[in-house]
């Protein structure tokens, strides 16, 4: 990712679209690309500017684990109000809406991590995104602080091997969040998760396939209601959106690191039409590809 910009979302708010009651951000209000590994900042360096408020909102492809320090407040995850309290983690998923009102002078960090990077550490097999997939408040540990606090020295550093070392630390972060999650939950093994985790394994496997969600739900013998409820128990969301997330995600890959023609990459992803997967790309970020392409690599393509 090093030598140019790797854009973790762009979200064209921009327009002239009715605003929806739950807003969608980048980060916090941002509109803007986000070009890096990862974003950090403390968690009073946007919160005071808010006084300490941060209104209901989500992040469309954006992961966040917040670490409270010193004071704490209340978050509302999903509707439900949680109290916060210092050496707590908060678990924020891509897509799930979320709010804070801290106590003011709280400390802590945020770390905010693209969808496309968890992809990539992410193995289907292991079931950590299952347990990431739920938005909760758990006690987090010295090697959490540790590890987050290593992020933030490696972020603000320009060193070589940065955003090598940003993904690894990134990575080893994630899957100490789950493991938390899962320790205070009594682990993740329900019927419904282990579900879950085979729908992921599959969707890694045949989501080039272009498969429906009927197809998802008879190689797993359910019916297609059933799995829509067993995806949003885990993530908040339809069976259909992680399907198409999950292509649009590949899409952005194709479009960030290989110089193919957007027909060519149209036709990979199973596209017969490559105006219609433009405009299916368009409607689910924003953006075309070839402007989401322009945006990243500018008179270079």
């Amino acid at each position: 990712m090093e030598g140019f910009a790797i854009v973790l979302y762009y979200s064209n708010m921009r327009g002239a679209l009715p605003a929806p009651a739950i807003r969608v951000y980048n980060l916090f209000g941002e509109s803007g690309d986000l070009p890096d590994v990862v974003h950090c900042e403390t968690i009073a360096s946007r919160s005071v500017l808010h006084d300490w408020t941060l209104a209901v909102h989500r992040h469309a492809r954006l992961h966040q684990v917040l670490l409270i320090e010193r004071g704490g407040g209340e978050a509302t995850l999903d509707g439900r109000v949680v109290p916060l309290k210092p050496a707590q983690i908060v678990n924020v998923p891509v897509g799930h809406v979320h709010g804070f009102r801290f106590v003011p002078d709280t400390q802590g960090w945020v770390l905010t991590i693209a969808a496309e990077i968890l992809d990539e550490a992410l193995l289907a097999a292991e079931g950590l995104r299952g347990a990431l997939a739920r938005s909760a408040v758990v006690r987090g540990t010295p090697q959490i602080r540790a590890t987050m606090k290593q992020i933030f020295a490696e972020h603000a550093a320009r060193d070589f091997g940065r955003a090598h070392v940003l993904r690894a630390l990134s990575s080893a972060m994630i899957g100490l969040v789950a493991r938390a999650l899962t320790s205070e939950s009594g682990g993740n093994g329900t019927v419904e998760s282990s579900l879950f985790r085979r729908f992921e394994a599959l969707l890694e496997q045949h989501h080039l396939e272009r498969w429906s969600v009927a197809d998802y739900a008879e190689a797993l013998a359910v019916t297609p209601t059933h799995l829509n409820r067993i995806t949003r128990a885990a993530t908040g969301d339809t069976a259909s959106h992680l399907i198409l997330n999950r292509l649009i995600r590949e899409a952005r890959r194709n479009l960030v690191y290989t110089n193919l023609p957007i027909s060519t990459i149209a036709y990979t992803l199973g596209f017969e039409d490559p105006a219609y997967f433009s405009r299916v790309y368009a409607a689910a970020t924003g953006v075309s590809p070839r402007a989401f392409r322009t945006q990243l690599h500018g008179d270079e393509i």
